[in-house]
């Protein structure tokens, strides 16, 4: 299962919703129920999965889902 695959797994669970399809450019915008409180939930539920620890900074630079996944991906490499 590769980073995108594992990624939109955490985001089905921490968002209840089996139908959630992630592309490079979903954003909070695109999920109704991304909040500031599930943005915290999801965020340690990524580290949880994979193992890692983000920085304050690294979040909030974040612009979408394609970012994000850049980011694991360079943490675990």
């Amino acid at each position: 299962m590769d980073t995108k695959e594992r990624l939109q797994e955490v985001f089905r669970d921490v968002f209840d919703d089996d139908e959630i399809e992630l592309t490079d450019e979903t954003t909070a915008d695109d999920i109704d129920a991304w909040d500031s409180l599930t943005h915290v939930q999801l965020i340690v539920a990524v580290e949880k999965e994979f193992s890692l620890k983000f920085s304050t900074v690294e979040v909030m630079r974040l612009k979408n889902v394609g970012e994000f996944i850049a980011l694991i991906d360079r943490k675990l490499s």
